[in-house]
């Protein structure tokens, strides 16, 4: 029915080798159009690790969880051993706190002085 002899068409004869052969002869061009991947790695990937921050509007949820509802004297706060490495400032603040943590925005430490706190900023070591 078209195909000549027996076996002209039956296994991988007419599709230039089964699996990945010809990639670097007769299929190259196939490669180079649909597989760029197969010439090593692109891109990059980032060695830095994130930082894990904390909003400044979060900080006043965080202090009245530690210190309750209405502390009596300003209540100091060390974000590093609650887990975060710096205090961002989104958000608004609405009682003075004491604030040390190893980074912080200028924003954020002027949002937390305009209401009476203090931010402590860690050197690094």
């Amino acid at each position: 029915m078209g195909w000549g002899q027996v076996g002209q068409h039956r296994k991988s004869g007419m599709k230039g080798g089964r699996g990945k052969a010809g990639l670097a002869t007769h299929k190259a061009s196939y490669m180079l159009k649909y597989m760029p991947d197969h010439f090593g790695k692109h891109g990059f990937k980032s060695l830095k690790k994130p930082l894990k921050a904390i909003n400044v509007g979060e900080l006043e949820s965080l202090v009245k969880e530690r210190f309750g509802e209405a502390p009596e004297e300003i209540p100091s706060i060390d974000l590093g051993v609650e887990g975060y490495e710096k205090l961002l400032g989104k958000g608004e603040l609405s009682i003075p706190v004491k604030v040390l943590v190893d980074k912080a925005s200028q924003k954020a430490v002027e949002k937390v002085e305009a209401v009476g706190g203090e931010v402590i900023v860690r050197k690094a070591s």
